[in-house]
């Protein structure tokens, strides 16, 4: 569990909005844009992950397309850090190192510039939510295939009950998954 204040997880929280129904029916999205617009709760989710950087030792952030970079971003500037985006295939120009995984119905890539990353590198991987944890997990093999270390992930909110933090538990390795709030 983070040292994130209880207030600051009310902020956070208070700030997230429930869209029942989208983007299919039976799903409640958990929606960010009102916490992005409020710069005192934009500010405390920065200074939340920035602080999670530093007490990790990382040395780079990865930001997750697309919400991931809306959040990484911000942080790594706030922690003094370079930024990486891993994206979706196809996106970055030049080499790159691909990873595919599985969705719940079919397969997805992620790619990441390997020579934005070195072996003294320690990388915290960033995004908005935790759901069942393919994207997150795909992200922690190209940083590592890309000869960087992980000092950890940490997202905004967990969605516990989609048991991503289960899936991540091997591919984390001893590494520390940190979220802001769990739902």
């Amino acid at each position: 569990m983070t040292s994130t204040t209880d207030s600051t997880r009310e902020l956070l929280l208070s700030r997230i909005r429930d869209v029942p129904d989208y983007p299919k029916p039976g799903v409640v999205f958990k929606d960010i844009t009102p916490l992005l617009a409020d710069p005192v709760a934009f500010t405390a989710l920065t200074d939340a992950l920035a602080d999670l950087c530093v007490r990790y030792g990382a040395t780079k952030v990865v930001g997750l397309e697309a919400r991931g970079f809306i959040l990484a971003a911000p942080v790594a500037v706030k922690a003094g850090l370079g930024f990486v985006p891993v994206r979706k295939a196809g996106k970055l120009p030049g080499a790159t190192l691909g990873q595919a995984y599985e969705l719940e119905y079919g397969t997805a890539e992620i790619e990441i510039h390997a020579e934005d990353l070195s072996a003294d590198d320690r990388i915290m991987v960033i995004d908005d939510v935790l759901a069942t944890g393919g994207t997150a997990e795909a992200s922690l093999e190209l940083i590592r295939r890309a000869g960087a270390q992980v000092a950890g992930v940490a997202v905004l909110m967990e969605l516990g009950f989609l048991v991503g933090r289960a899936r991540l538990e091997g591919a984390l390795r001893g590494a520390p998954l940190e979220a802001l709030i769990t739902l």
